[in-house]
């Protein structure tokens, strides 16, 4: 199946997708907590999920299926094609009434992203990206920006701010904060923030979309040890991430802690929830 029409499904889900959340979101949904660390989830979560893998499953039945809300199939392991999906990246925000959630829409061949798609409904902003195209926002091309460490604006959690983390003890940038992973890698993929950066596993479902649009923007999209990422893996947590041009993904990677001397060392637990 040509990429050009894997990216074309996985926008009109995203679209359809949106529509599905809006019409629970500010109207006090049903939300639980999912146990065992997991985070909360909502019935928009379960809906939105079950609307993509009729669509997507139906669309694509050979391609393996991973998604945050729905039991781990290990038969995707043995598909060429999988998709890597987040109904809802950002739930929290959503449960709060924000702006800032997203649907994180991904197609993996093997070990690599080939296509991927955040949406912001409540802002009506999509992004998307193939392996061979550019990166784009409502169909517009996007860029990352250009700046050094010094004047770098990063978003990330304050468990990133450890001087643990740090060679010279002290986070050498600027930080904020964005609810959903997703829509943080788009926001450095179009310049409006510099860098992102989680010294925590990630889900694949959360980044998976957004480090190919990332990627094809000119950013490095790694984990913290400045390795490629690899997806639809058996353990879908990724070591890490840092999100950001190439110069400045390189001075933040010679600023951190040795990947092996910071606490926790390599990944070894799932991240917090959304």
């Amino acid at each position: 199946m040509p990429v050009r029409d894997d990216l074309a499904l996985l926008e009109q889900a995203a679209q359809e997708a949106g529509e599905i959340a809006l019409r629970f979101w500010r109207k006090s949904p049903q939300a639980w907590d999912k146990g065992g660390g997991a985070g909360p989830v909502t019935e928009a979560d379960l809906a939105v999920n079950a609307h993509l893998e009729r669509l997507l499953r139906g669309a694509r039945p050979d391609y393996g299926w991973l998604s945050e809300e729905s039991p781990d199939d290990p038969a995707r392991l043995q598909a060429r094609h999988c998709f890597i999906i987040d109904p809802i990246d950002g739930t929290r925000a959503f449960i709060d009434g924000q702006v800032g959630f997203s649907h994180s829409l991904a197609i993996a061949h093997g070990h690599q992203v080939v296509a991927g798609v955040v949406h912001l409904p409540a802002q009506r902003t999509t992004y998307a990206a193939m392996a061979d195209g550019p990166a784009l926002r409502d169909g517009k091309p996007i860029a990352p920006s250009g700046v050094g460490l010094g004047d770098a604006r990063v978003l990330t959690s304050k468990a990133s701010l450890a001087p643990a983390y740090w060679r010279g003890k002290a986070a050498p940038f600027k930080h904020s904060f964005r609810p959903s992973l997703a829509w943080r890698l788009c926001l450095v993929a179009e310049g409006q923030f510099d860098a992102t950066l989680s010294t925590r596993p990630a889900w694949e479902w959360d980044v998976a979309a957004g480090s190919l649009i990332a990627a094809r923007a000119g950013c490095l999209a790694s984990d913290l040890s400045g390795e490629a990422m690899r997806f639809n893996a058996p353990k879908p947590l990724t070591d890490g991430l840092m999100v950001a041009a190439p110069a400045l993904h390189a001075q933040m990677l010679a600023a951190m802690t040795p990947r092996m001397m910071m606490p926790g060392g390599r990944v070894d637990a799932p991240p917090p929830a959304d």
